[in-house]
């Protein structure tokens, strides 16, 4: 007979605990602040997410250096 093995998952690998990216923090903003967090995005040459992150963590230091 035959040995039946489990077909290999695709795709990447589990990192593991611990070694993860970070965690995904779901936010929504009007149509008019999605606008203007485009446009400084884009005048500091840096995706949104980018843009995002560093202005919360610029208030942030304000709040307890």
């Amino acid at each position: 007979m035959a040995q039946h093995t489990k077909p290999r998952k695709v795709g990447r690998p589990k990192l593991p605990k611990g070694e993860a990216k970070g965690r995904i923090v779901p936010i929504r903003f009007n149509p008019q602040g999605i606008k203007r967090i485009e446009a400084a995005a884009r005048s500091k040459r840096q995706t949104i997410s980018e843009w995002v992150r560093s202005a919360i963590n610029a208030a942030m230091q304000e709040v307890a250096p």
